[in-house]
């Protein structure tokens, strides 16, 4: 058994798999359920780690010094049920079988619970076994009365202990409630409707940039997995150094995070460039559309960076194009732009330097506790 540790405990539920699988026939749910598990198990990301299944549920955990940002759980959390949903819609659409399992799938959702707190792990075979009262928490947070007391059916709910790990700022458009239990006492969530995200997510508009219109495109690979890699990508500690900027700012936060409509402001010196966020897809595409001065006016491009695993490593593409302004600005903007793939490149080993150093260091912080 390893020493004790600080970290956060997850559990993601399927909701309404006990009535699904009476009403089911036995050998078809049972295919439902695996298909609907791995969807689960795919979600769990780096540096989230799974420690076990439990029948319709999947527990992981992760230590406090594996995330740089609480949003990139949230967002790890929202992914996995855009994921299920979409999941879940497909096996509806292709359902050419007329049994009640397959007729009945679209009665399941999700639920997620997040816990922050001491635990401590013990290898069982192939899986490491959770103990300590917080784990137990957790599992009891399962038996609750989120949906009799607000209507909401899927859901994460957050304790107390989670919110100030993540940061007070994430619980905006959260509601708190107060659940109680005869073995562990009172205790607060903040609770999160999920179909909301899904009806937001769920059509994302996706930005392309043409060849044609693609002034700069460069890769690197970073010695980091992809979940990882978008956590500094999305930190501006980290961004400035592939902007090459002095330092960054996020501005029109959505509900305390970033989202599509918030903005980067990369400073150079006196020079402010407005990075404008059309598309927010956590650990896969982050697009953007830069507000440059330029001859004393402005000229706007699109900034594409796509994330891409191999391995345990990731391919980060840039595509810089899509120039919009005056035709004489645009001009000279397209000129400096086809000749700065160089600096691009510069740019991008150092923000590739920086990640991998503090990753590593990170990395012994955590075998460390």
């Amino acid at each position: 058994m390893t020493d004790s540790q600080h970290g956060f405990l997850l559990m993601a539920d399927i909701s309404g798999y006990s009535v699904f699988l009476n009403q089911s026939e036995l050998e078809h749910a049972r295919d439902t359920l695996a298909s609907l598990i791995e969807v689960l198990v795919d979600g769990t990301r780096p540096p989230l780690v799974v420690s076990k299944l439990e029948g319709d549920a999947v527990l992981s955990y992760s230590p406090d010094a594996a995330f740089l940002k609480g949003q990139t759980l949230i967002d790890m959390i929202e992914s996995t049920y855009v994921a299920f949903r979409r999941a879940i819609n497909l096996m509806v659409i292709n359902n050419s079988c007329g049994c009640q399992a397959c007729t009945n799938v679209s009665t399941l959702d999700l639920k997620f619970f997040v816990n922050h707190g001491v635990f401590a792990i013990q290898q069982i075979g192939d899986h490491q076994e959770l103990f300590g009262n917080d784990v137990v928490v957790t599992h009891r947070l399962l038996k609750n009365t989120i949906t009799a007391d607000t209507g909401i059916k899927a859901y994460t709910a957050y304790t107390e202990t989670a919110m100030t790990a993540l940061g007070d700022e994430m619980k905006q458009g959260m509601a708190p409630l107060q659940l109680s239990y005869d073995d562990v006492g009172e205790i607060v969530v903040w609770v999160e409707d999920m179909h909301p995200v899904w009806e937001s997510k769920k059509d994302d508009p996706i930005v392309e940039l043409s060849p044609d219109d693609t002034l700069v495109s460069a890769s690197l690979v970073i010695d980091a997995p992809r979940e990882v890699v978008w956590d500094y990508l999305s930190d501006v500690r980290f961004r400035k150094t592939l902007n090459g900027s002095d330092r960054q700012e996020v501005v029109d936060l959505i509900q305390g995070r970033i989202d599509r409509g918030s903005t980067f402001q990369c400073y150079h010196g006196d020079r402010v460039v407005s990075q404008l966020i059309l598309e927010w897809r956590p650990f896969e595409r982050l697009v953007t559309r830069d507000r440059i001065p330029n001859m004393g006016g402005v000229v706007q491009v699109v900034n594409v960076i796509e994330l891409e695993p191999d391995g345990p490593r990731t391919i980060v593409t840039f595509k810089v194009g899509g120039l919009t302004g005056p035709a004489v600005r645009r001009r000279l903007a397209a000129m400096v732009l086809s000749r700065m793939r160089e600096q691009f490149l510069r740019d991008g080993d150092r923000f590739k330097e920086h990640v991998e150093a503090d990753f590593g260091a990170r990395a012994i912080e955590v075998a460390r506790t």
